[in-house]
């Protein structure tokens, strides 16, 4: 018996899923998929062992893809967030990485809309495979982003 794999999405948990997911919309052509999710109930409280729980967010398409892989932003209640901001050499998921046409003009758009630089630019020739220019920077909650252009 044959068991079809797919990847379907990423989950980001936000503060304020209306706020990031603009930020993602804004900044990385994101799209938003509706209907907006506004989840609650006994199916959900078993599945996240959370009692009481409530989710809010969206889906939001990534750039280059139709009905591919997506970009989730949630908002849960109660919360459990901490006041700690992702480190780049941390265990768990470490960063987004988004392919552009300019490293620079995206991240004066991060920064313009509520991001910030964690590293600096930098080009790297790897021969054959090309020549990369990459920054880290933040979403507006702290997650890690990766802008990346590849030129062969």
């Amino acid at each position: 018996m044959s068991n079809t794999i797919r990847y379907v999405h990423t989950n980001i948990i936000a503060k304020d899923w209306k706020m990031l997911a603009r930020f993602y919309i804004d900044v990385f052509a994101c799209k938003p998929i509706y209907p907006e999710r506004d989840l609650s109930g006994e199916w959900l409280e078993k599945m996240t062992a959370i009692d009481h729980v409530k989710i809010r967010g969206i889906h939001l398409s990534l750039p280059g893809y139709e009905n591919g892989p997506t970009l989730e932003i949630f908002e849960y209640e109660p919360s459990n967030l901490n006041e700690t901001k992702p480190i780049i050499n941390h265990q768990g998921l470490g960063h987004l990485a988004f392919h552009v046409d300019s490293v620079e003009a995206t991240l004066n758009s991060l920064l313009a809309n509520g991001g910030e630089k964690l590293g600096e630019v930098v080009m790297n020739d790897y021969g054959d495979i090309g020549i990369l220019t990459a920054v880290y920077a933040r979403d507006p909650e702290g997650n890690i982003i990766e802008i990346q252009n590849w030129e062969k």
